[in-house]
């Protein structure tokens, strides 16, 4: 099998994911080479050439939702998932790479496809999705003689804000990392390409849960976490006195659940038996309230683990991090309270799963020469921690 490696001036990497309810593909290329004139400046840092010397290009980016399938049930049905992975999956690699090209011209050899590495989501996730992702893989590897990478999903999270050009200007380890997405909420201190030290995590629900979780309370269309927080813009964020779990806790952890309960019985409390819901304004202001008691949350854990740990930057990643208020608190709170850390932007439309961070993390895996799987020892790990 071909191998690939950080040294080479140019990579080009295919991304695959397909660990839940987006099926998404990536072509990648990486250009390794020096930007400064003088590396002797004693003014640049190890890690200022290690980090600005990369330029990464997204050469293309596909992604096919199946949130309209999966809003008839109100939550993702893995089974179903897992199926319309495989049509959307031969689709988007088909635009992506012209396969459709060589089935119509069989004497053209598809052994000189134009990439050098497959980088597939092998966990967390769902079991059967993560699988259709990984044969499609370990089929073009062994098809196109291909190094095929595993990628952790949660890595590619945090890739995601590498794929935006101002902030690899500002790439300087440590970073300190707010992961926060439906499944996780994590603080993680990167302090190289491929090492991690993970400074805390949920106790019971994560952030993206609870905001999910509130909204079907609510009645909202799934998924309801962003149509909450749409409402919420309406609303009056000290409306109700919702609790902030865990925020004056000694450790870094989070917990979401007793946020929850407290919702459902106000909510209890507030309607009738016959029609569980609020509305008018009523509504926006228990949205606003929701959002504001788990972006304090956030903001409180995440300020206290960047003066613990005293990073150079600090980047917000996941599904929740599209959400505006968080942004805005958390880089308000920071350079009130860490004035030395870079705020690192969100990546835009980079925020929930996709290809292109998953190809992202792949090259990260490149850089820190990490030695791959033969393709065949490639397996779904549903269970994957970072």
């Amino acid at each position: 099998m071909a191998k690939v490696s950080g040294k080479q001036k140019e990579i080009k990497i295919l991304g695959i994911e397909t660990s839940c309810d987006e099926t998404s593909v990536a072509l990648l290329t990486l250009r390794n080479g020096n930007i400064f004139k003088h590396k002797q400046d004693t003014n640049i840092t190890k890690d200022d050439v290690r980090c600005t010397l990369y330029v990464v290009r997204i050469k293309k980016h596909f992604i096919a939702t199946q949130i309209p399938i999966h809003a008839r049930y109100g939550g993702v049905v893995p089974e179903v998932a897992a199926r319309t992975h495989v049509a959307e999956l031969v689709s988007l690699l088909d635009k992506t790479l012209n396969l459709s090209s060589h089935v119509a011209r069989p004497n053209r050899s598809t052994s000189k496809a134009d990439f050098d590495a497959i980088a597939v989501t092998e966990g967390p996730g769902l079991a059967t999705a993560l699988r259709v992702g990984i044969e499609a893989g370990k089929t073009l590897a062994w098809s196109l003689d291909k190094s095929l990478i595993p990628v952790n999903h949660l890595e590619g999270h945090l890739a995601s804000a590498w794929l935006e050009p101002s902030n690899r200007k500002n790439w300087e380890f440590p970073i300190l990392f707010l992961l926060v997405s439906g499944g996780h909420t994590e603080l993680v201190l990167m302090t190289d390409f491929g090492k991690y030290k993970i400074l805390s995590r949920t106790r019971d629900d994560a952030a993206g849960e609870a905001f999910d979780k509130t909204a079907k309370m609510l009645g909202l269309e799934y998924p309801g976490g962003p149509k909450l927080s749409k409402l919420a813009d309406d609303g009056n964020p000290q409306a109700y006195d919702l609790p902030r779990p865990m925020i004056h806790d000694v450790s870094l952890d989070f917990s979401f659940s007793g946020l929850k309960t407290a919702v459902r019985i106000l909510i209890e409390r507030r309607t009738s038996n016959v029609e569980r819901r609020l509305k008018g304004k009523q509504l926006t202001d228990l949205c606003a309230s929701i959002q504001a008691a788990i972006v304090e949350v956030l903001v409180a854990k995440t300020v206290k683990a960047a003066i613990k740990s005293k990073p150079k930057a600090f980047a917000v990643v996941g599904g929740v991090s599209a959400n505006k208020m968080l942004q805005v608190e958390l880089k308000k709170a920071l350079k009130k309270k860490c004035p030395d850390v870079k705020f690192l932007k969100p990546a835009k439309g980079l925020h929930t799963d996709n290809g292109a961070m998953i190809a992202a993390a792949g090259l990260w895996n490149i850089i820190a020469n990490k030695k791959f799987p033969r393709w065949e020892k490639v397996d779904a790990k549903p269970e994957l921690d970072l």
